[in-house]
């Protein structure tokens, strides 16, 4: 079996490793305010990609009890003024460490009606949320690793 097909099971098993030993602290989160994305790593056919949204792009996510928001833009638009922006929302569940969205609201209706679920961890005013993307119409798996800020 080669070495890229393997890896995402590896990376699988140490976010499950990683998200045992926070699971004793899990009932203190609380996710509600505006937290901005700091860095997100995507690995998807056995290739990993490594956003910094500190540079050329920006993108918060807004959490009230009930539901969830996302926006992202380009910080410098193109030549034609577009600056590639893309939002969505849902509502949400939170069970211990366990967050779901539930995607109601995106561009993508394809992509819109499907439930995403975390794990997230909350450090000081750092929110990590790591998990497994798989679309209910097919298509790639992808396991995400996202860093955010709270915004005070």
């Amino acid at each position: 079996m080669k070495i890229k097909y393997l890896l995402p099971f590896v990376v699988i098993g140490a976010l499950y490793a990683f998200t045992t030993k926070i699971s004793s602290t899990d009932a203190g989160i609380h996710l509600n305010g505006t937290w901005k994305l700091l860095s997100g790593t995507e690995i998807s056919n056995g290739v990993t990609t490594v956003t910094d949204y500190t540079k050329n792009q920006q993108m918060i996510k807004i959490i009230n009890d009930t539901h969830f928001a996302f926006l992202k833009h380009r910080l410098v638009a193109s030549k034609d003024s577009s600056n590639n922006f893309d939002a969505g929302g849902g509502s949400y569940t939170l069970k211990g460490n366990q967050y779901t969205e539930h995607l109601d609201y995106y561009p993508n209706t394809t992509i819109e009606g499907n439930s995403f679920t975390f794990i997230v961890s909350i450090k000081g005013d750092t929110l990590i949320q790591q998990g497994l993307e798989k679309l209910k119409t097919g298509g790639p798996e992808k396991i995400i690793y996202e860093k955010y800020i709270r915004i005070k």
